[in-house]
C-alpha cells in the first residue's frame, strides 16, 4: 500500500496552507503518523515565498517555513492525495471543480466543526499567530480520525 498523503489547500499557497502544512508534519510526526504532507493554492503562483509573518508566526512555534514556494493546485495533486483539507468551503469547492472524486473536505467540518480558516493575509502578526494557532487546533482534532480514514482496509 502506498503512503497516505494530505493535500491543504488555502487560495494563494502562502499563508494559511503552509503553516498547515509545516504544523501537520510536526503534529503527525508526534503522533507516529506516517502521511506524506503538502500544500498548494486555488489562485497561487507558482514559487512566491510565504508570507514574512507566516514565517515569523511559524518560527515562533519553532517550525521553518523560510524554504516555502507557493504551487498552483492542480488536477493530478488531487488526484494523487490520499485526503484533501481546505481551509474554506469556497476552497472546497474550487477542488471540487478540477476533481469532482476528490475526497476533500474544509479542515473544520473534517473536525465536526464547519467553519471557513479565516484568511489572515494583509494582518499583523498577532493575526497570523491566532490563524496558526486556530489551525494547530483544528489538526490536533483531526488526528484520530486521520488515523482511521486513512489505514482502512
Amino acid at each position: 500500500m502506498c503512503k497516505p498523503s494530505i493535500l491543504f489547500v488555502c487560495t494563494g499557497n502562502t499563508c494559511r496552507s503552509p503553516m498547515a502544512e509545516v504544523i501537520a508534519k510536526k503534529i503527525f510526526a508526534d503522533s507516529g503518523l506516517d502521511v506524506d504532507v503538502s500544500s498548494a493554492g486555488v489562485f497561487a503562483f507558482d514559487g512566491q515565498t510565504a508570507s514574512k509573518n507566516a514565517v515569523q508566526a511559524m518560527r515562533d512555534e519553532s517550525l521553518d517555513l523560510s524554504a516555502h514556494a507557493s504551487r498552483y493546485l492542480l488536477p493530478e495533486m488531487l488526484e494523487n492525495a490520499t485526503l484533501v483539507l481546505t481551509m474554506t468551503y469556497g476552497h472546497l469547492q474550487g477542488v471540487w471543480e478540477l476533481h469532482p472524486q476528490a475526497n476533500a473536505f474544509t479542515l473544520s467540518e473534517y473536525t465536526g466543526q464547519p467553519y471557513d480558516v479565516s484568511d489572515p493575509y494583509g494582518g499583523d502578526l498577532n493575526v497570523y499567530k491566532q490563524c496558526a494557532t486556530q489551525i494547530k487546533q483544528l489538526i490536533t482534532l483531526s488526528v484520530a480520525r486521520i488515523q482511521e480514514d486513512l489505514w482502512k482496509v
